[in-house]
């Protein structure tokens, strides 16, 4: 099967034809239709994420057919659609996993980084931690959904009820949960990079109230922001714009580091948290609700072996949405 392969971070991925995965007893193979290009991708690559399995595989937003699957998989038929997200595997049984918080299991594995993912023609993952696609989803618009979305939707849960949101960096994972705040009734501010009017009009055109540059000042403070860019700067800027009481939610995995700030901005029982991972609950929830809401993403196609270009698209800001690469020659 083709693949592309990282072998070092720092370099640029390579081409390789590899054997067919083992299938174990619990396990699925599928057929790779479609693996979006995640900004995850992108801190593994560079070496920001410590001790990547190599050489790796990347690509944690897979859709795709079970072609084969383990003779203990009985929830799962051969030809089924179903997608594998960024949570492989976990222990099951630590206190993490036994209280419903799977996503900070100490022993869990993750797809496209200490496990083989999707930038490839056939991977294999664990058929407990996979979903079925709900059917009004194209293989490409559902790839997306399965880590931009679900980290999305993870971070506007922990957001609570806040009513005016701010958004900082407005990309693939922004321009899926934007939607479903609004179907929710709420009002978004969206933030981009300085002088990036493309991204603040495409945030406009899916309902954003306001859009602007991420050093300005929205229209009115905000009940709870939710940070994608990895910008550690960033973190004072929305605490400065939050109401009283309101949430500062960071919710990707690597982030620069944050400066110091007046304890002024904290104070009146503001919160910052974190978001890691995801649980197979959040996958179950996002996936039925997403169609309700009618959450249409956003995609642009790369064939799998111009990985490394859609990778520098995403790196420089070139993408509207997400970008999802395909199986096609």
């Amino acid at each position: 099967m083709r693949a592309m392969i990282l072998n070092t971070p720092g370099s640029r991925l390579q081409m390789t034809d590899l054997p067919l995965p083992a299938c174990g007893p619990n396990d699925i193979m599928l057929k790779v239709s479609a693996c979006g290009v995640c900004r995850t991708d992108l801190h593994i690559l560079d070496g920001e994420l410590p001790y990547p399995k190599l050489p790796l595989v990347p690509g944690h937003e897979i859709v795709g057919t079970v072609a084969m699957k383990g003779e203990l998989v009985e929830n799962f038929a051969i030809g089924q659609r179903l997608g594998i997200p960024w949570l492989g595997r976990t222990c099951g049984f630590c206190h993490y996993c036994t209280d419903g918080r799977e996503n900070l299991c100490d022993q869990a594995g993750f797809t496209g980084y200490t496990l083989n993912g999707g930038y490839a023609e056939f991977t294999v993952a664990d058929s407990h931690y996979c979903f079925p696609v709900p059917e009004c989803y194209s293989d490409a618009e559902a790839a997306p959904l399965l880590c931009a979305g679900l980290i999305g939707y993870r971070a506007l849960v922990a957001a609570g009820d806040a009513k005016r949101i701010g958004i900082y960096g407005f990309g693939a994972a922004a321009h899926i949960i934007t939607q479903l705040a609004i179907w929710q009734g709420r009002t978004i501010f969206a933030f981009t990079k300085p002088g990036d009017q493309p991204g603040q009009n495409f945030a406009r055109e899916l309902g954003a109230a306001w859009a602007g540059d991420s050093n300005t000042a929205p229209p009115d403070k905000m009940d709870a922001c939710i940070l994608f860019a990895p910008v550690g700067a960033l973190i004072p800027q929305a605490l400065h714009h939050t109401a009283k009481g309101g949430t500062v939610v960071c919710a990707g995995i690597h982030m620069s580091d944050v400066p110091g700030f007046p304890y002024s901005i904290l104070w009146g029982e503001r919160t910052i948290r974190s978001i890691a991972n995801l649980t197979r609950r959040d996958g179950e929830e996002f996936l039925k609700i997403a169609p309700k809401a009618g959450i249409r993403p956003t995609v642009e196609l790369f064939p799998l072996h111009q990985a490394n270009q859609a990778l520098d698209h995403l790196r420089n800001g070139k993408i509207h949405g997400a970008a999802v690469l395909t199986m096609q020659a």
